[in-house]
């Protein structure tokens, strides 16, 4: 759900602008449903802050790094730079201490990242790339704030998030972007605009960050996070197949890189477990 997102997000910044386009995303996302959904129990404070932090900011800049010409492949493999933060984050807030496998896999996928950096061209295009860094940094401190909060249930906290994040972002859509262009984008939205719309609140927000909630409420951010290593992969290929972005050397190496470093981690279990036989079975 959230690798397809990026193609979404493509077709709907046709007919939005970026602020704009979070900012109905953000809406539709709280209303109704936060009318039938009652406000997690935590300190309004957290509540406001994971807002912000996991849609405001992730998501505006996100969603500008790609409306400055970053493609949907490459920026839903970027935005898993948010596995390295969450980790050590984690480790900062919450004391769950990586361990050796985890950080030798987060190392492994770097060098995936690296290369993606190295292959970057052009100046708007190296602004969609710090953005689209900045906006995993956003994410990373999101998933703290999920923990932070512990909400019963994660699509309440999920649509209370965004009804915070929406005024914010309105507010910097109008300021930025201008009445002018916002009218002119809303007289003129197109079906697919409104289809791309519909896929990022309901499909991607509602279940695809309710489901998320609820892992992280269940499991260590450790366990989970690197989860999000799978994204690019259906990120990539839904950008070829659907959009007709192209598939070079260095984007199957670097995505290989960052394979690798997911499987060497969550492999972790089974790795120590043949390590330990191999030494059991030596003679003497």
């Amino acid at each position: 759900m959230w690798g397809i997102n990026f193609i979404a997000v493509y077709i709907g910044l046709k007919g939005f602008p970026p602020f704009l386009l979070c900012a109905a995303r953000f809406g539709l996302a709280a209303i109704p449903l936060v009318f039938f959904l009652p406000k997690p129990k935590a300190p309004l404070k957290w509540i406001v802050a994971y807002g912000l932090f996991n849609f405001a900011l992730q998501f505006g800049l996100l969603f500008t790094g790609i409306y400055m010409g970053l493609s949907p492949g490459l920026s839903s493999l970027l935005l898993q730079v948010s596995v390295f933060f969450s980790i050590g984050l984690a480790f900062l807030v919450f004391h769950e201490r990586p361990s050796s496998f985890k950080i030798i896999g987060s190392l492994i996928s770097f060098i995936g990242i690296g290369i993606v950096v190295a292959h970057i061209e052009g100046g708007s295009t190296l602004i969609g790339l710090i953005l689209t860094l900045l906006a995993a940094f956003s994410w990373a401190v999101g998933n703290m704030l999920t923990k932070k909060v512990n909400a019963e249930s994660p699509l309440s906290l999920v649509v209370w998030g965004n009804l915070f994040a929406f005024p914010f972002m309105a507010v910097v859509s109008l300021v930025f972007e201008g009445p002018v262009l916002i009218m002119s984008s809303l007289q003129n939205v197109s079906w697919a605009t409104i289809g791309a719309i519909a896929y990022i609140v309901y499909i991607a927000t509602h279940i695809g960050y309710g489901a998320w909630g609820f892992l992280l409420k269940s499991y260590s951010a450790s366990v989970v996070v690197p989860f999000t290593l799978l994204v690019p992969v259906v990120g990539f290929l839904s950008s070829a197949l659907f959009l007709g972005e192209n598939l070079p050397f260095w984007k199957l190496l670097a995505s290989l890189f960052i394979m690798g470093g997911l499987i060497f981690g969550l492999l972790e279990k089974q790795v120590r477990k043949f390590l330990f036989s191999i030494k059991t079975e030596r003679p003497g």
